[in-house]
């Protein structure tokens, strides 16, 4: 650090579910002095294809349109930049590196050239050419076939990721392009998580960082899982592996390589400076909040909740997204789990379930539908509501790694008021939180510290809750911008300006240490209500019933569409 200017800056840029963010940040001390956000015009197409012919998507689909990824770049970038320039005097020339992440899993299918597929005529209108995002559940029968022939086999992988793959993985979603539109499977040449492909763009350079590929793409000691396994699978996905995945391997933290002229041209950058491997939004915050250490769990809690932990040892931790050393932070084994729907749900609620009364009442207080339910709820005694709720909305990522299973509150009478189920709601994705926190802890993994980031910890009934409901003491990530900061400090050690992620973390990241503490009394009472909770959640969790509703649903769909899809 000796002879780090207070003008030396690195860019750290977050893409998000609907925006991209980015930030200009002091290596010194990781102060943000100006950020920019733009939204993707086509922001999530999960009912028709806005970008194509606008035709209607089947259940369960997530689509997006990687051209809104560059417009991050166009637009996001030099206004950042600006706005350094205009308040701080940073220069361009200040910025020795540049950092990016990613929504994961979010898959791209490209030409040789990394050219998205959906980018050319001929595909427009092809729904599986566009990006699949990380909350396109439709690959489940996929996912459900992969798991049930790696228990089969006993392929040693599996343990990796608590027993179970998702559908939101890169194998699940290449193997229905194959099953659902082998043409454009055949026109593949590069399946590529959007984490990689906008580095690509940024350097000319295509590496696969390793977090994505050992998380998302099942990439275990080197290896992915086998040829042989995935003939089994079907005979024409035999070689995904060597024909779709083949790229070299980027280290956390390491170069990816140097922004190039065309790159430069489009964000204002200076032409060269290093741009550092990819990586997956939840991961690159913890160094954020300074929370890389054993113990400390991490929940980035945002439209869904991703909880990272880093390890000591190897365990296997029924239903987490993978353990993966390196995975977030060199020396440790990286563990990962999830939430699918958090915000999602609370934001579900607001838009389907709100009395016009509530909204024209919050309007006329000058606050938000969910500020004004957080603070009715607030008043309530815990249990006062009556409900149990399941927080399956957008299926169950942890730990039962099963998609096709929906929400669900159980308790309602004819006094049941909107608050209470929103409360109800709040308290589902604390429940949730619980389960995979014990699930750890059941598995030798030790969790001391819950340490919360994303634009949810702005909600203190919710992280009151939260800490109640774990008995956990609760810190928040001091950054408004906790992914783009990540990016920015991952950037800072591509650049050389600090040996490893961690005493980067140290420096440029910061959390407020204990900032909830549970409510011995609110213990006791969420004990009582989570007994129930996992009463629920075990009974429901089998499947039968919402399996059947899903099932259900889309037939529904193929009558009204008239597709056989």
């Amino acid at each position: 650090m000796n002879g780090i200017s207070q003008n030396t800056v690195t860019v750290g840029i977050d893409y998000g579910t609907l925006s991209g963010r980015a930030v200009v940040v002091r290596v010194a001390d990781g102060t943000v002095l100006a950020s920019a956000s733009y939204d993707y015009p086509h922001a999530v197409m999960d009912t028709h294809l806005s970008a194509g012919d606008g035709q209607k998507l089947p259940p369960d689909w997530a689509l997006q349109n990687p051209a809104d990824y560059l417009a991050v770049l166009r637009h996001a970038v030099p206004t950042a930049l600006e706005n350094a320039r205009r308040v701080h005097g940073i220069e361009p020339d200040d910025v020795i590196a540049v950092g990016t992440d990613f929504t994961a899993c979010t898959m791209i299918p490209t030409g040789e050239n990394g050219l998205p597929l959906c980018a050319l005529e001929k595909y427009r209108n092809r729904p599986h050419a566009y990006a699949k995002l990380w909350k396109h559940h439709a690959a489940q029968p996929q996912a459900d076939r992969i798991n049930a022939l790696a228990r089969e086999r006993g392929e040693t992988w599996l343990a990796r990721y608590g027993g179970l793959i998702s559908s939101e993985w890169e194998f699940a979603k290449g193997l229905q392009l194959l099953e659902e539109d082998p043409e454009l499977y055949a026109a593949t040449v590069h399946w590529v998580e959007a984490a990689d492909w906008i580095v690509w763009q940024l350097t000319g350079n295509y590496v696969r960082n390793a977090c994505s590929a050992g998380y998302k793409g099942m990439r275990q000691d080197g290896e992915y899982p086998s040829e042989d396994f995935l003939t089994a699978l079907n005979p024409n996905f035999s070689g995904f592996v060597k024909e779709k995945l083949a790229a070299k391997i980027g280290q956390l933290g390491e170069c990816a390589g140097y922004l190039s002229d065309m790159a430069a041209a489009l964000t204002g950058l200076p032409e060269g400076i290093p741009v550092s491997v990819g990586n997956v939004d939840a991961h690159v915050t913890a160094p954020a909040a300074d929370a890389c250490r054993p113990g400390q769990m991490v929940a980035i809690m945002g439209t869904s909740t991703c909880h990272v932990m880093n390890g000591e040892k190897l365990a296997a931790v029924p239903g987490m997204c993978g353990a993966v050393y390196g995975g977030i932070t060199k020396g440790y084994w990286g563990y990962e789990a999830g939430q699918s729907g958090v915000g999602d749900i609370f934001g579900w609620f607001i838009d389907n379930c709100l009395p016009r009364e509530y909204a024209q009442a919050a309007e006329e207080k000058g606050i938000t539908p969910h500020s004004y339910l957080s603070t009715l709820a607030a008043t309530q005694e815990v249990g006062q509501h009556g409900l149990i709720a399941l927080d399956w909305h957008s299926g169950n990522r942890s730990v039962l790694v099963d998609h096709e299973l929906s929400g669900l509150i159980v308790g309602q009478t004819l006094q049941t008021r909107p608050e209470d189920q929103y409360r109800a709601l709040l308290e589902a994705t604390a429940f949730g939180t619980r389960k995979i926190i014990e699930t750890f802890r059941d598995s030798g993994i030790a969790v001391n510290e819950l340490v919360v980031a994303g634009g949810l910890l702005k909600n203190p009934l919710l992280m009151q809750i939260y800490a109640d409901v774990t008995n956990l003491p609760l810190s928040t990530i001091v950054s408004e911008q906790g992914p783009a900061l990540g990016s920015a400090i991952h950037a800072a050690v591509a650049a050389g300006a600090y040996p490893d992620v961690v005493s980067a973390g140290a420096k440029m990241g910061a959390r407020r240490k204990n900032a909830y503490l549970p409510i011995p009394e609110n213990v006791a009472r969420y004990n009582e209500m989570y007994a129930q909770y996992a009463r629920l959640h075990d009974y429901f969790g089998d499947g039968e019933v919402m399996h059947r509703l899903k099932r259900l649903r889309r037939e529904a769909f193929i009558k009204i569409s008239g597709a056989d899809r």
